[in-house]
């Protein structure tokens, strides 16, 4: 376990696409700081409009910037390459060789990907706060806020909130992860298993613009992803949240059966 985590954390491009996915908020935050110009409510991502007031929120509006593209962007990238990058660098074969079975190494990677995807997320919502508290100042409410409902969230809510925010954007993110493993499984090409992730992603999100299709909306993957913005409500509306996170455990455990599966009986070559 440990060699896959330092294979994957000991590679530069890890490293830059953590940096990218955390350049998009920081940017938007130094515009703000800037003009002061925040999006009107209702309009923008979540919360963009409030942190020009308060910039401990930007923790939260960093995590709505990035997650309708870039965060499942990265997330595809990395799953896509666990396996597939691996049969293309002609390592696979050999791996397989060790007496390590095959299950035991589809875990490893498993492991890894999942890894990514919490420091991906952490680290969006951590470097949002000090980039908010730096460029845009703290609140006027002792640490407070207002929620979406009107009422003032004590520091203590929305600590806890911000953290379920991010345990659930995290698991809205396994299931990009699992499809992007699975994938991995069926090509020798990591290009073809993350692209075929992002446009997996893309006609979902084409899907939920389109009336036709509102009988298949409620069980496409990215359906529920911005609902931990209702964690902001006062009381918290848990419904969506619930069928998010169910969803996303249906895809993971569909995405990661098909891929043992495929990677168990597939003969490697590379």
């Amino acid at each position: 376990m440990r060699v896959e985590l330092v294979k994957l954390f000991g590679r530069r491009r890890t490293w830059v696409a953590l940096v990218l996915l955390n350049l998009l908020p920081t940017v938007v935050a130094g515009l703000l700081a800037w003009t002061r110009l925040a999006p009107r409510p209702g309009t923008g991502p979540a919360f963009l409009s409030a942190v020009v007031a308060d910039g401990s929120l930007f923790a939260i509006a960093a995590l709505a910037i990035v997650l309708p593209l870039f965060l499942p962007i990265s997330v595809a990238v990395v799953a896509g390459e666990a396996v597939a990058g691996e049969a293309q660098a002609g390592t696979l074969r050999y791996l397989l060789i060790r007496p390590v079975g095959r299950t035991r190494l589809l875990v490893r990677k498993l492991v890894a990907v999942v890894a990514f995807v919490l420091a991906a997320v952490v680290s969006v919502a951590a470097i949002g706060f000090l980039v908010g508290r730096l460029l845009l100042g703290p609140g006027t409410l002792e640490g407070g806020m207002i929620s979406l409902s009107g009422s003032v969230l004590t520091p203590t809510d929305l600590a806890w909130r911000t953290l379920v925010a991010v345990l659930y954007v995290t698991v809205s993110m396994l299931g990009v992860a699992a499809l992007g493993l699975f994938l991995s499984t069926l090509t020798d090409s990591p290009q073809t298993a993350s692209l075929g992730a992002m446009a997996f992603l893309i006609g979902s999100s084409l899907l939920l613009t389109v009336d036709a299709a509102r009988p298949v909306q409620p069980y496409l993957p990215t359906r529920y992803w911005l609902s931990f913005i209702d964690l902001y409500r006062d009381p918290v509306l848990w419904s969506n949240l619930e069928r998010g996170a169910g969803l996303q455990v249906v895809y993971v455990v569909v995405f990661l059966a098909a891929g043992w599966a495929n990677f168990t009986t597939r003969d490697v070559t590379s």
